[in-house]
């Protein structure tokens, strides 16, 4: 590989650090735009005179100018796997009022329909479940930071998983940047992304590690990093390319209710192919050259006064 990407690393840490303070300010400012899976809504179960498509409903959603595109609409009953009579609806809450206009409309537009059920319902994911969460999350943290310094060394580790935290940071500020919706399937993305980033971070330095056996003790930390990303980083952009023609053949193609889920993704795995070439080694190459200089200081002005002892005693 001809480009030098160790040898940019000052571009990387710039790019980064813009990105992940945009998104911390748009976090702390925006918030987060949860959906009903954590909030609660309603439930409207309604009975069509013709068969409706889930297509046919949600454009009368979008069509109602009363924010309820996020919508999750299920068929139930008899089906055709396309269409059914039997439609049910779970929209964020809504008085009494505004339930009655949305089946009205819904009613109107699609050859008319009877409301079989109106509930008010509490959240799918309630505060324990997030919290559970958050605690396996950091449990995966603490669990791969120990394999990794086990395996490697602890500040290949630590690299690691400021890249992995990077990409964290990048899916969150993009969802609440564009305030698009945090529903049930985002936690599962996320742990899909953590796992994706630590795999292509274990790669590489996989690599580095080899290559430590094999280069000579007279090559310097960037030379080595650079060697061991050109050796790996076409296994990178394969599998890179490959999951994201899955994702984005979901995200394009799909359906609605996988599009938020299949963004995570995308968003992650083009994050994590980048923090893991470009700013974990980076990382790892700055420290590593830090202690070393440190090292070489000391052991600099030791052999500085060996040499002048040595010069004093040949005039002598």
């Amino acid at each position: 590989m001809s480009f030098d990407i160790i040898k940019h690393r000052t571009w990387w840490f710039v790019l980064s650090s813009v990105l992940v303070l945009a998104s911390l300010i748009s976090i702390f400012i925006n918030g987060f735009n949860f959906g009903i899976d954590y909030t609660g809504g309603t439930i409207l179960d309604m009975q069509f005179n013709k068969a409706v498509s889930v297509s046919e409903v949600r454009q009368v959603m979008d069509q109602s100018n009363m924010d309820l595109g996020n919508t999750v609409i299920q068929l139930t009953g008899v089906t055709d796997q396309d269409s059914s009579t039997d439609v049910m609806l779970r929209m964020r809450n809504l008085s009494s009022d505004e339930t009655k206009a949305v089946s009205e409309k819904l009613s109107t537009s699609l050859g008319g329909a009877e409301v079989k059920r109106t509930e008010s319902v509490g959240a799918v994911i309630g505060s324990e479940v997030t919290k559970n969460a958050v605690t396996s999350l950091a449990v995966a943290f603490i669990a791969l930071a120990a394999y990794i310094s086990f395996r490697f060394e602890y500040k290949i580790a630590i690299s690691a998983l400021i890249s992995i935290v990077h990409d964290l940071i990048m899916v969150l500020g993009v969802f609440s940047f564009f305030h698009l919706e945090i529903d049930a399937t985002f936690l599962a993305a996320i742990l899909t992304v953590v796992g994706y980033s630590m795999n292509e971070a274990v790669v590489i330095f996989d690599r580095v590690r080899e290559n430590t056996r094999t280069h000579r003790r007279t090559d310097t930390y960037e030379k080595l990093a650079h060697d061991s990303i050109s050796q790996s980083i076409h296994r990178s952009i394969y599998t890179l390319s490959t999951v994201l023609f899955a994702c984005g053949a979901l995200h394009f193609f799909g359906g609605d209710s996988t599009k938020n889920f299949s963004l995570v993704m995308l968003i992650g795995f083009i994050s994590g192919a980048y923090s893991s070439i470009c700013v974990d080694t980076s990382i790892w190459v700055v420290w590593k050259n830090h202690t070393s200089n440190r090292r070489g200081l000391k052991a600099s002005d030791d052999e500085s006064e060996e040499e002048e002892e040595s010069a004093e005693t040949q005039k002598g």
